[in-house]
């Protein structure tokens, strides 16, 4: 098994900025369970390596790639959002390799409404001259297909890693902050949320990288 370096924020804003320089576009994918911060995470590393080569990147979330609600409830699936067969992994590779061709002008990027929970489609631009792109995403570095296919997309892999107590803290103050009832939330951890962190920390391909988070 490849070993995996323990990293920081400002560590890893240099690596990004390095293999930059080296003259092409460069992928770094950033993975976690739900609740482990991953958003804010890949916004503090973008605000690190702006701070040095500004609107040098460009952040592409993996749940804009979220099926919609009328997909997952004909699938029988609505009440398991979130886990890998709830996502469009073709449509992450398809917008990957249109990131990756040099004769591609600006792509435009689905992100996801938390507030609304839909995926709003063409919602963001990625410029052609963006020299970094931050993926971020639970299951991008699963060891399962389709997933498998995203792998050798990633010039760089992380994964963020939080005791899934902490994890259980967040996301219990996550589901709070939206309304749902204790029954609802607990429901929503044991079924879905925390088995799908386990599955993100024993199922995923060894990262380049981790951060550590308590």
């Amino acid at each position: 098994m490849t070993k995996t370096t323990a990293t920081t924020l400002d560590d890893l804003a240099a690596r990004a900025i390095s293999l930059a320089a080296e003259g092409r576009r460069t992928f770094i994918a950033i993975a976690g369970a739900p609740g482990s911060g991953k958003s804010t995470t890949v916004e503090r590393l973008a605000q690190r390596i702006q701070a040095q080569m500004p609107d040098a990147t460009a952040i592409l979330p993996m749940d804009g790639f979220h099926y919609d609600d009328a997909v997952l409830h004909a699938r029988g699936r609505h009440p398991w959002k979130g886990a890998p067969d709830t996502f469009d992994t073709g449509g992450l590779l398809s917008v990957l390799r249109r990131l990756r061709d040099a004769n591609e002008g600006s792509v435009a990027v689905p992100v996801f409404d938390r507030d609304l929970e839909i995926s709003r489609g063409s919602a963001r631009l990625i410029a052609r001259d963006t020299p970094i792109i931050l993926v971020e995403g639970n299951y991008l570095l699963l060891n399962q297909h389709p997933w498998t296919d995203l792998h050798p997309m990633f010039d760089l892999t992380v994964m963020i890693d939080v005791p899934e107590a902490e994890l259980a803290r967040r996301l219990r103050a996550r589901w709070n902050g939206y309304g749902l009832s204790a029954a609802d939330i607990q429901t929503k951890l044991e079924h879905n949320d925390l088995p799908n962190g386990r599955l993100v920390a024993t199922q995923s391909i060894p990262a380049d990288l981790t951060l550590t988070q308590k």
